[in-house]
C-alpha cells in the first residue's frame, strides 16, 4: 500500500502573503461595517460629544454598555480602558456603529449647551467690547484719551491707565469696554486662535490724510473677522480736513458710509477739541443695540485671554476679558491646556477685587503655566474634569505641532483633490502699486470651478509680521513680488507654518501658480538665504568701481553666492559678487559679526544703509 501523501508545508513567502491578505480582508470588512454604520447614522439620532470624551462617558451618552464600546475598539485593533479619552474621529465612528450621527464640540460649547433653560431667561444686556484701529498718526491714542475723559467715574484717576491694556468707560448710564493693546497683530492672533473678542471696531481715518496702507489693512482684518465697523473721521479741526475725500477713498475699499448709500456709520470727530466724541459713543451704542449683546451674570465665567506673561514675583499672569458669567477669588477655571484656582483678581485700574461679571477686563493670578493669547477661559466646578480636558488638549496640541496643516504652494493641488480647500486665500505684497494690481488681476483669472483664488490683503512694502499673522488666521499663502520679508516676519512664518513665496519676475509667479493649481509642479530650484551684510560706508576705487564697507549682521557671505541689494526691504539689484575681501585679502567666506568689503558685478549704485543679502539656489524635489 502506498504511503499517504505528505501535507504541504507553506513557505515563509506564502505565510507572509496570507498574513497580509488577512489584514486586507480585515480592513475591507471594517470599512464595509463603517459604511453601513454611517448610512444608518444618517437617519439616526444626532448627538453632540465633547472633545476628549472617555469610553465610559461615550457609553453613557449613547446609552450602551461600556463592554460593547470596548469590543468595537478591539475589533479596530485599539486597546482602551474605561477612562481613556478618545480621538475625535474614533468617537464619531464609534457613534456611527451604534446608529448615532455624532458631532464633536469643545468642552466650553458643551457647557453652554447644558446651561439650564432658566438661565436663558435671566440674561441681561452687557457692555460692548470696542477696539480702535487705523493708520499710524491718525489719532488712535488721542481718541482713546478723549473717550476716557468722558468717563465721569474715572476722572479722579487722571489720564488713561495702561495697567492691563483694557478699561471700562461709562457715559450717560452705559458702560463700554475699550481694548487698548490689540492692534492688527493681536487682533488677528486672537482670531487665529479661534477667539471672537471684539464686538465693534472703530476705524480711525484722519480727515487731512485719507485712507492709508494700514487703514486698508485694518479694513481687511475687520472683514475677515466679520466685525461691524464705525468710522471715526478724525482731525476735523485741521485746515486741510476733507471728509468727502475719506468717504470716497473708503468706497474704493468697498466700505460705503450711510450717506453714500451704504450701511457703515461714520462720525466726524476731533480728538484734540473733543468734538463729536459724544456722537461717536452714541453711534457705538446704537450698533451695540442692533447686536443685542446679552450675558448671564449668574453662570460660570467664560472669556478670552488678551495678554499673558510670566511675572518674576507673581508667576504666570493673564489679562482676561470676561464675556459671560461671573468669576470670584478661589474659583476653579480651565484655560486652553492649563487649569487652576483664581488666587487674585485685579480690575482695569489695578485695584484688587473679589469678583467680576460680564464684559469685565481683569488680571487673573493662579495659572499653573502661562496661557496662550486668545485661549478661552472657562470657569469650572469639577477639578477632575478640568485636569482631564487640559491633559487631553496638551496631548492633542503636541500631536498637531508634529504635523503641519497649513496650505503650502507644494500641496495646493493635493488639498484641492481631497476636498480640503475650495478657495485659495492669498496675501500679496509688492514694491509698487502698478505691479500689485496687475498681479492681483492675473491671479484671480486663474480661478477655476474647483478652486477660487481670493486675495485677502494686498499692499506695498516688505512682508511684515502683521501679514504673517493674517495669513496664519486665514490659512493663506503669502506672495512677495520684488520685496523681502522683515527678519521678525521670517521667524514668525517658520513658527506659524506660513508659506512665503518670493518672486522677481511676474511670469515666473503666474507660471508657478498655474503649475501648483493643476498639480504639474516640477522639480524646481529652491532658494536658501545664507546671510545679510549691512552697508556702512562706500568707497570709489579706480578700475574696480564702488566698494561697500559692510558688517555681516547674520549668517555668512560666501564668495560664490548670488546676492541681491535691498533698500528699505525692496529689491533694487540681483547679481553676483565681483570681490569679497577682509581688509586687503580675498576671502571665500565672511561670518556673522565680521567686517568686510564687497563689490558687485555690473552694479555701483550701493548706498550706506543698504542690505546685501547672500543666497544660493539648490535643486529641490517637489512632493504633492
Amino acid at each position: 500500500m502506498a504511503p499517504p501523501q505528505e501535507l504541504h508545508r507553506k513557505s515563509k513567502r506564502e505565510r507572509r502573503h496570507d498574513k497580509l491578505q488577512a489584514k486586507v480582508d480585515r480592513r475591507e470588512r471594517l470599512e464595509h461595517e463603517l459604511e453601513e454604520a454611517r448610512a444608518k447614522a444618517e437617519t439616526g439620532e444626532a448627538v453632540f460629544i465633547r472633545e476628549g470624551i472617555t469610553v465610559k462617558e461615550l457609553a453613557d451618552k449613547l446609552n450602551v454598555k461600556v463592554r460593547d464600546i470596548i469590543a468595537k475598539l478591539m475589533s479596530r485593533g485599539i486597546l482602551a480602558t474605561i477612562n481613556q479619552p478618545l480621538d475625535k474621529q474614533v468617537a464619531i465612528e464609534l457613534s456611527s456603529m451604534f446608529g448615532f450621527a455624532a458631532e464633536v464640540i469643545s468642552f466650553e460649547d458643551e457647557l453652554v449647551m447644558t446651561q439650564d433653560e432658566s438661565v436663558e431667561g435671566e440674561k441681561v444686556a452687557r457692555a460692548p467690547v470696542v477696539t480702535i484701529m487705523g493708520h499710524v498718526d491718525h489719532g488712535k491714542s488721542s481718541l482713546l484719551e478723549a473717550i476716557h475723559d468722558v468717563d465721569i467715574t474715572s476722572k479722579e484717576f487722571g489720564g488713561i491707565t495702561q495697567h492691563i491694556g483694557a478699561y471700562k468707560v461709562r457715559n450717560k448710564g452705559r458702560d463700554y469696554v475699550f481694548l487698548d493693546t490689540p492692534g492688527h497683530e493681536a487682533f488677528t492672533l486672537m482670531r487665529a486662535r479661534g477667539a471672537q473678542v471684539t464686538d465693534i471696531v472703530i476705524l480711525v481715518v484722519a480727515a487731512d490724510d485719507g485712507v492709508m496702507p494700514q487703514t486698508v489693512e485694518a479694513i481687511n482684518h475687520c472683514k475677515a473677522a466679520k466685525v461691524p465697523m464705525v468710522v471715526a473721521i478724525n482731525k476735523m479741526d485741521k485746515p486741510g480736513a476733507d471728509p468727502d475725500r475719506v468717504k470716497r477713498e473708503l468706497s474704493a475699499q468697498s466700505v460705503l458710509t450711510e450717506d453714500w448709500g451704504g450701511d457703515v456709520v461714520s462720525v466726524p470727530v476731533s480728538a484734540k477739541s473733543k468734538m463729536g466724541i459724544e456722537s461717536l459713543l452714541e453711534m457705538v451704542s446704537i450698533v451695540a443695540d442692533m447686536l443685542a449683546l446679552k450675558a448671564s451674570p449668574e453662570q460660570l465665567a467664560s472669556g478670552t485671554v488678551l495678554e499673558s506673561r510670566l511675572d518674576r514675583a507673581r508667576g504666570p499672569v493673564a489679562t482676561v476679558l470676561i464675556q459671560d458669567g461671573h468669576i470670584k477669588v478661589g474659583d476653579l477655571f480651565l484655560c486652553g491646556t492649563t487649569y487652576g484656582h483664581v488666587r487674585n483678581l485685579f480690575d482695569d485700574k489695578g485695584v484688587r477685587i473679589e469678583e467680576a461679571g460680564p464684559s469685565s477686563p481683569i488680571e487673573v493670578l493662579g495659572f499653573s503655566e502661562v496661557p496662550m493669547v486668545g485661549a478661552l477661559f472657562q470657569g469650572m466646578d469639577d477639578e477632575a474634569k478640568a485636569r482631564q480636558v487640559a491633559s487631553f488638549r496638551k496631548e492633542q496640541e503636541k500631536a498637531r505641532s508634529q504635523r503641519t496643516t497649513k496650505v503650502r504652494l507644494e500641496n495646493v493641488f493635493g488639498a484641492i483633490q481631497q476636498g480640503e480647500i475650495q478657495e485659495l486665500p492669498l496675501i500679496l505684497k509688492a514694491d509698487v502699486h502698478g505691479s500689485l494690481e496687475a498681479i492681483a488681476q492675473k491671479l484671480q483669472e486663474l480661478s477655476t470651478d474647483e478652486i477660487k483664488i481670493r486675495v485677502v490683503h494686498q499692499g506695498v512694502g516688505a512682508v511684515s509680521e502683521s501679514d504673517i499673522l493674517l495669513a496664519s488666521a486665514s490659512n493663506a499663502l503669502v506672495i512677495g513680488f520684488n520685496v523681502r520679508p522683515e527678519r521678525k516676519a521670517t521667524e514668525l512664518a517658520k513658527a506659524e507654518g506660513v508659506d512665503v513665496q518670493l518672486f522677481t519676475v511676474i511670469y515666473d509667479l503666474i507660471d508657478r501658480m498655474k503649475q501648483a493649481l493643476t498639480g504639474m509642479l516640477k522639480p524646481i530650484e529652491e532658494e536658501f538665504v545664507l546671510g545679510h551684510a549691512e552697508v556702512r560706508q562706500t568707497f570709489k576705487v579706480s578700475k574696480v568701481g564702488t566698494v561697500a564697507g559692510c558688517v555681516v549682521v547674520d549668517g555668512k557671505i560666501l564668495r560664490s553666492a548670488q546676492v541681491r541689494v535691498l533698500r528699505d526691504n525692496v529689491v533694487v539689484h540681483t547679481g553676483k559678487l565681483n570681490a569679497l575681501k577682509r581688509f586687503k585679502d580675498d576671502a571665500s567666506e565672511v561670518k556673522d559679526g565680521t567686517e568686510c568689503g564687497i563689490s558687485l558685478e555690473n552694479y555701483n549704485d550701493v548706498k550706506p544703509g543698504d542690505v546685501i543679502e547672500a543666497f544660493e539656489v539648490r535643486f529641490q524635489e517637489r512632493t504633492l
